[in-house]
């Protein structure tokens, strides 16, 4: 009866009630997370909430904060970087500055060998011949008439990761060592669709691919049942065209292979019965192994990872932070990414982001609390297939120091004790 004749105290007590029961759940569920945001909170008043501001006029265009400081690093080779842009032959995405796995298109990392042309899509076509029934060309209105798929996909560059392949730079950043990877929403025809259409011969085994760049970019692709069965050719980015960077009007894309397999600008698809030998595939985009032989057609990435948080360059205090990163593999979906604190000599599982999609990159995450002693932290992710990103001395025992691509060794990042975070090899 008192508690009803006293609504406000009722009130009062359920509130401290909800309130305790509130910080109880943060402090048990989350541990150190939770008793972290606590005292964060707690800390704060409502002098602290800045006053409201008058915003800027509706414009066509959408534009990032003027606080906002993110760009693409260009650099002419391994190392060579501070250059002037016309020498640069890629521009590197910034991983250490994103959120989530979906790079921004602007900022989806760059690999052009003659610039990056922007093609007038009413006179664009796409060749379709060789040994087909029925050669045909289509131009980009008859690709967005057709039956499309939308699927989230990395690509990244062979050359991701060269810069480690033999000494570690202490300056690089995750930008510079890994920024040659990004992922992209893309739209566009299943390849399977447009080989209906043309009636591919059943003795053809082989595909050109050919861009309309002034390079003449042109690769052999076999046509295995997973290459049918899951390339496409893209005619939209994150939901809108193309960005001429990467491959305006329209492009090649193939889940989980090279880079330089996803043709950009692509004007010609020409199917026969074995590979081409372009220039591409012998002089270039060959893997030298220690034996002094190369490898030709070494398509696939490999499984892969990168811790982004701390970051080689970054500087951290001791205490709680939020461990993150990215990893990706080009046979399928990362089930598994695990982080070593101490220099690789234990580990313990990360989470990882949802949804974890098939060759698309994939955030991990983990808590940890930094003692302020030196220390190097490192990443090893594995896909669904099994495949476990190999640590350095098993990755160079297997290939040795004369390759230049497809380098998917484990990343180490050494922290000392003044918080400085830095790249080394181990």
């Amino acid at each position: 009866m008192a508690e009803e004749q006293n609504p406000v105290g009722v009130v009062d007590r359920d509130r401290r009630l909800v309130s305790l029961s509130r910080r109880g759940f943060i402090a048990s569920s989350t541990g150190l997370v939770g008793s972290m945001v606590a005292g964060h909170a707690a800390a704060e008043t409502l002098a602290d909430v800045p006053p409201r501001e008058d915003g800027t006029d509706l414009s066509g265009h959408s534009e990032r904060s003027k606080y906002t400081k993110i760009a693409r690093i260009p650099e002419a080779g391994p190392g060579k970087r501070n250059i002037d842009p016309g020498d640069a032959i890629n521009s590197k995405t910034p991983l250490d500055k994103l959120f989530g796995s979906i790079t921004p298109s602007d900022l989806h990392y760059e690999r052009s060998h003659s610039g990056a042309p922007d093609l007038d899509p009413a006179l664009h076509r796409l060749l379709i011949h060789g040994m087909v029934r029925k050669p045909l060309v289509f131009n980009v209105e008859d690709l967005k008439a057709m039956p499309s798929i939308s699927r989230v996909v990395f690509i990244e560059c062979t050359g991701n990761g060269w810069e480690n392949w033999k000494k570690a730079d202490g300056t690089l950043t995750v930008q510079n060592t890994h920024g040659l990877v990004s992922t992209n929403e893309w739209t566009g025809v299943p390849l399977k669709f447009l080989i209906d259409l043309v009636g591919k011969e059943s003795n053809s085994r082989w595909v050109l691919a050919e861009g309309g760049d002034a390079a003449g970019v042109a690769r052999s692709i076999p046509l295995t049942d997973e290459i049918l069965n899951e390339a496409f050719v893209a005619y939209g980015q994150n939901g809108e065209p193309l960005r001429p960077a990467h491959g305006f009007p329209m492009r090649l894309i193939m889940p989980g292979f090279e880079g330089n397999l996803n043709i950009k600008w692509l004007r010609r698809l020409k199917f026969g019965d074995q590979p081409w030998m372009t220039r591409w595939e012998t002089a270039r985009y060959t893997q030298l192994q220690a034996n002094g032989k190369a490898i030709q057609f070494q398509l696939r990435m490999e499984t892969n990872s990168v811790i982004t948080s701390p970051s080689g360059t970054m500087v951290i205090k001791p205490g709680y932070r939020r461990i993150t990163g990215l990893a990706w593999s080009g046979h399928g979906r990362i089930t598994k990414v695990e982080i070593s604190t101490d220099g690789a000599k234990t580990w313990k599982e990360a989470q990882l982001g949802s949804p974890a999609l098939a060759k698309a990159q994939t955030r991990f995450q983990m808590d940890w609390a930094w003692d302020g002693k030196p220390t190097r932290i490192v990443s090893r992710s594995t896909d669904d297939q099994g495949n476990v990103q190999p640590d350095r001395k098993s990755f160079i025992a297997a290939t040795g120091t004369n390759a230049l691509f497809h380098y998917n060794a484990q990343q180490t990042w050494s922290i000392d004790e003044t918080g400085r975070v830095r790249n080394v090899l181990d």
